[in-house]
């Protein structure tokens, strides 16, 4: 095979898959074993070690349980990683699960030492994140800031930077080398949900860890729940130790449905991203609608898109004339969007992100009532904006928001 390095779109499809020849098989195996045999007790009790800190399976002793290890999983973060040009990938059994073991690996100390407790969160972040990070609940401090006021706040027992771009659900972006600058020797952990390793790679650009809800786009259906995250192998040391213990594994089936979905990844992102382009340049001459919020309607003026963020993605938000009245009603009156949270399937979905996935989230830091989140999917663009029309000419109507006469202009 030639030097040249792989595309996005092959590195999708063969990833994971490299010792199936040897196999005889064409399609990756599922394994979902609960445990697993052992050929005796030492070398049953060696691995066994390995794997609850955090290390790979033993040639001897096999990989013991499944709590520990699974071969399919395996197979889905290395595909991950090859993606996200990382050593390596650790998978969990949701998103929230993969951000609670990114907290605790970087805060908990070496056994009988304090740990580091102090995290810093660029705003605004995904509900559930934020609301982690806010409660109280695993015992750290968190400093909430914007990009540009990391350095300020860095301290010596500062043990994490955690920034999402773009943000959820704003889609503000986030320059990744930017706060890697600022943090210096402190680890930095992207949410790369929304932009995917098709449209940004963090590692590349300084990040420590590429963290995914892979619910969403990676999965690309609706039917999984997980979460991943890419990183060097000395951080997945630290994230499978955690997961060990705290038994947040990736079942083996969503395991091998993600490593399916990748495979289309690319080609998904890229008509995905197409329809949003066009369906964000449609609200924005739109009566009923006050702001678009999309990566590039702006003109980019950081020149974050193509040298950060390779495309605008396909998530929208909207602010609506009329209020939480307007948006409740948009929300009634869609048709093929699906009223509904999550993202990133093919079938496109609207939520209110203050009344749904970011109501727990402080009121000073949640979204305005009159915010609505759109994920795009790979229906006919045309219907999709007919669709959007109807229910905005409808909600217009409902509140008097706009004359009948602006409604049909």
């Amino acid at each position: 095979m030639s030097d040249r390095p792989l595309r996005p779109d092959t590195i999708a499809v063969h990833s994971g898959r490299e010792d199936l020849t040897a196999l005889g098989v064409h399609a990756p195996p599922l394994d979902l074993s609960s445990t697993y045999p052992l050929p005796d007790i030492e070398h049953g009790g060696d691995a066994y070690e390995s794997l609850a800190t955090g290390g790979h399976p033993l040639a001897e002793g096999g990989m013991v349980y499944a709590r520990l290890w699974n071969p399919t999983v395996a197979r889905f973060e290395r595909a991950l990683a090859e993606l996200e040009h990382a050593a390596t990938a650790v998978a969990f059994s949701s998103g929230m699960a993969a951000t609670t073991a990114a907290v605790l690996s970087h805060c908990a100390g070496a056994q009988g030492t304090p740990g580091k407790r102090h995290i810093i969160a660029v705003r605004p972040l995904y509900g559930g994140t934020d609301h982690l990070l806010d409660s109280g609940l695993l015992g750290v401090e968190t400093t909430f800031c914007d990009e540009d006021e990391v350095a300020g706040h860095i301290r010596p027992d500062t043990a994490l930077v955690m920034i999402e771009t773009p943000a959820n659900p704003t889609l503000q972006l986030v320059d990744i080398a930017a706060v890697v600058a600022q943090a210096g020797d402190v680890p930095v952990l992207v949410d790369n949900t929304f932009a995917t390793p098709v449209l940004q790679n963090p590692l590349d650009l300084g990040a420590r860890m590429s963290l995914h809800s892979a619910t969403k786009y990676l999965g690309g259906h609706g039917d999984v729940l997980a979460g991943v995250i890419a990183c060097d192998e000395e951080t997945a040391t630290r994230l499978r130790q955690v997961r060990a213990i705290t038994g947040g594994i990736l079942h083996p089936l969503a395991a091998y449905l993600l490593h399916r979905g990748l495979a289309t990844l690319p080609t998904r992102m890229r008509a995905q991203q197409a329809n949003a382009q066009r369906i964000a340049r449609w609200l924005s001459d739109h009566p009923a609608v006050r702001e678009v919020h999309y990566p590039g309607l702006d003109g980019d003026p950081r020149g974050i898109l193509g040298r950060q963020q390779q495309g605008p993605g396909a998530m929208i938000a909207v602010s609506l004339v009329g209020g939480f009245a307007a948006a409740s009603a948009v929300t009634s009156a869609v048709e093929i969007f699906t009223h509904a949270v999550s993202l990133g399937g093919v079938d496109s979905l609207i939520q209110h992100p203050a009344a749904l996935t970011h109501r727990p989230v402080p009121p000073e830091a949640r979204p305005s009532a009159d915010v609505l989140r759109l994920s795009i999917g790979l229906e006919d663009a045309d219907d999709l904006i007919a669709d959007l029309d109807r229910a905005l000419g409808a909600a217009a109507r409902v509140t008097g928001a706009l004359s009948e006469d602006a409604v049909h202009a």
